[in-house]
């Protein structure tokens, strides 16, 4: 098992060539396609001055704006993608969030940005909503990020369907890895099926060689001790279920999936 097609989400940030780069790497080590994607739909929210005419040349100057914001984020993209091959550019005058997922039809990874409190001026995108509707896994990258080995791998587990889900997405992150941490955190339950040790028996079926580690949360939010074991186990990748609890729930109470969506401090693959 592995990617043939890994799709990027592009912007203008400097960020965002790291990211390309990142993808063009992991390209490489899967032999994969890489497909970059941008879209913004023009702000057409300008006030009509005189006639039709004024209006309609307000409509041109947006959507010429835009498409000057489309061309920028292409040369960034062949910049940072480099000199490979199986590259494709993908672009559209379009609202991100249902362009995007449109086009991962065609991908089996998508890469996208940490969520951010200000975000990029342009080609915005919630890795929030997007996991919500991509039907694909989500490589989530924190800035800074431009290289991604993944040969120690954490999967947060909690025996969920978006957990199992995760963990079947990232196999081929699993199979290329030297070692894979399935850590669970104690959160008072006590539950056998959730200690971790029957996903271990899965994975070494697949020759993966994996191990159970118990986080423990104290008076740590359970992201906090799951982080401390990613930490403690030296792992560049999370593998986790998005929103098993339901989005609202953590939206209003707070999460796992919240907290890695916004303070990851390394690349996360999630699923829902």
């Amino acid at each position: 098992m592995t990617y043939a097609s890994i799709m990027v989400a592009v912007d203008l940030t400097a960020p965002s060539r790291e990211r390309v780069r990142l993808a063009g790497h992991l390209a490489d080590d899967f032999g994969a396609g890489l497909i970059g994607v941008a879209a913004e739909e023009p702000a057409f929210a300008l006030a009509p001055v005189g006639p039709t005419p004024a209006s309609a040349y307000a409509l041109a100057a947006a959507s010429e704006s835009v498409l000057t914001d489309l061309k920028a984020a292409h040369a960034a993209f062949l910049e940072a993608a480099g000199p490979r091959s199986g590259v494709e550019w993908r672009s559209n005058l379009d609202f991100p969030l249902p362009y995007l997922i449109a086009q991962a039809a065609c991908a089996d990874l998508v890469v996208v940005r940490r969520r951010s409190e200000t975000g990029p001026p342009a080609f915005t995108l919630d890795p929030g909503d997007l996991v919500m509707r991509l039907g694909r896994p989500m490589l989530l990258v924190p800035p800074g990020t431009d290289h991604l080995e993944a040969k120690r791998v954490a999967i947060a587990w909690k025996n969920t369907r978006e957990a199992r889900r995760a963990m079947r997405d990232a196999l081929p992150f699993l199979l290329r890895a030297s070692h894979v941490a399935v850590i669970t955190v104690d959160e008072g339950k006590g539950r056998d099926d959730e200690d971790g040790r029957d996903t271990v028996r899965l994975l070494q079926a697949h020759g993966i060689e994996a191990s159970a580690v118990q986080g423990g949360s104290g008076d740590a939010t359970t992201a906090e001790a799951l982080l401390d074991a990613v930490g403690e186990q030296g792992a560049d990748l999370i593998v986790a279920g998005a929103y098993g609890h339901g989005r609202l729930r953590e939206w209003a109470f707070g999460g796992v999936t919240r907290d890695l969506l916004h303070g990851a401090p390394v690349c996360c693959l999630l699923s829902h």
